[in-house]
């Protein structure tokens, strides 16, 4: 597969993911394009952790929220900022911190941090996880506690919802498993928007 093309000032953003107050860390190491808007590493971001983009989002840069518009939810709060009209690069920068939170019931909350900036290396595919520890989390698990409780329940055959967990799960499941093969595959899915030019003709 050819790899995206990137024009001359567009610079790669070295992010680091990580799960916010659950021990052991899960996190991944992703480099995506400046030019991906913030509704495009929502993307990105649902693919490298493992989530299936069944709730809503939203992300929190210097008290400003950032998410896309809900036409078939009854949520959507009027003072957040269209997702889908900033860019990465217009808000990263070198040691930046910001917040991606995800289902908000569940209040699954990610601290997301700038490591690096860089210039696109030639033939590179863009964008790409570098590395990652641990699994995600099952969706509707109950955010951290509920993850916690049903990890303490599915290791112990004897726990009183052991039974109930590994029905729901459907079988087994391990809590470091993290495919980076997979993961990359999967991150070819998304491709920044490039505008149509207009014919020569002016059609």
């Amino acid at each position: 597969m050819p790899a995206k093309s990137f024009g001359p000032i567009d610079l790669i953003y070295q992010l680091k993911i990580t799960l916010r107050d659950f021990r052991p860390p899960i996190w991944r190491r992703v480099l995506v394009p400046g030019m991906f808007t913030l509704h495009k590493l929502h993307q990105v971001i649902q693919i490298a952790m493992g989530w299936s983009d069944s709730h809503l989002h939203r992300f929190l840069v210097d008290g400003i929220y950032y998410s896309a518009p809900y036409p078939d939810s009854d949520w959507q709060d009027t003072d957040d900022e269209d997702s889908r009209r900033i860019t990465l690069g217009q808000i990263a920068s070198l040691n930046r911190k910001f917040k991606y939170e995800y289902d908000f019931g569940d209040g699954w909350e990610h601290e997301i941090v700038v490591e690096k900036v860089l210039l696109p290396e030639p033939g590179a595919m863009y964008p790409q996880c570098l590395k990652g520890k641990g699994a995600c989390p099952p969706e509707d698990v109950g955010g951290v506690g509920g993850y916690a409780n049903f990890l303490e329940a599915i290791r112990d055959p004897n726990h009183a919802e052991h039974q109930m967990y590994v029905e729901w799960i459907g079988g087994e499941f391990d809590p470091t498993a993290f495919d980076l093969a997979a993961t990359n595959q999967a991150l070819q899915r998304v491709k920044p928007k490039v505008k149509r030019r207009a014919s020569a003709r002016g059609g």
